[in-house]
């Protein structure tokens, strides 16, 4: 069922993701291939990527080619302005301030205390994800972090409800960076995909010319694969 109303992502709770790209060409027949996604032109120079005719994510060229190319994900919020101020309060640092993305919503990127970039997102014409957790759309973000009590506090004074309350279903964990990656990689957060077949899965990833990063292992929240594709983004395959 299309969740591509605002009143499904309440504070804290991850509503949308994009990847910024060397080529967003060679990435549309990357994740086309990968998850059977569809793109039309969107806003600026955004492609939105679709699934079934729902918006599920999308892809940017990058602006500046000594930049990653990366997946961000972003948090809901009804005030990016004032979620942004308690991330500063808490700690985090602010990259780039809250501003309008058209009649779109408002969006900022911002870091927690330990460096690891996340995006806001207010809502305006556009809710966020039309579909999550079905194949070939968005399942899960971990942040792998090196003091996970720290992420823990501040994400959890952040996104309190999100996380934590009564009704929470949150899709948004924490684990050490050593748990899957050199001691050494920076903190970060890694979007996850759901798939039907994790090994049939990475065969396509690999076939289009991806990569393995880390087979798949079993995790509290399922089966996960970690690949790049083509330009070198990373994410996760996850069968639930």
């Amino acid at each position: 069922m299309a969740e591509n109303r605002a009143s499904v992502y309440a504070e804290g709770v991850p509503c949308w993701v994009d990847a910024q790209l060397p080529d967003v060409e060679a990435g549309k027949r990357f994740y086309g291939g990968l998850f059977g996604w569809t793109f039309e032109d969107w806003f600026g120079s955004f492609v939105q990527a679709r699934k079934d005719g729902e918006p599920v994510a999308a892809l940017v060229r990058k602006v500046d080619g000594r930049l990653p190319s990366v997946w961000t994900v972003y948090f809901a919020t009804p005030d990016a302005l004032a979620l942004a101020r308690r991330v500063r309060e808490a700690g985090g640092q602010v990259v780039s301030a809250p501003v309008p993305a058209g009649e779109l919503g408002v969006t900022a990127l911002l870091t927690d205390p330990e460096g690891a970039v996340f995006a806001l997102w207010q809502p305006g014409e556009h809710p966020g994800f039309g579909v999550r957790h079905e194949p070939g759309t968005f399942a899960w973000a971990q942040l792998y972090a090196r003091d996970t009590d720290t992420a823990n506090d501040f994400y959890g004074g952040l996104f309190q409800e999100a996380l934590f309350g009564p009704d929470a279903e949150p899709d948004f964990g924490r684990a050490p960076v050593s748990d899957v990656f050199p001691a050494q990689m920076p903190p970060h957060f890694l979007v996850h995909f759901a798939v039907e077949d994790v090994p049939a899965a990475l065969e396509d990833v690999t076939r289009l010319g991806g990569r393995v990063q880390a087979p798949p292992f079993e995790t509290s929240y399922g089966t996960v694969a970690v690949v790049t594709d083509d330009q070198g983004a990373s994410f996760a395959l996850l069968r639930r």
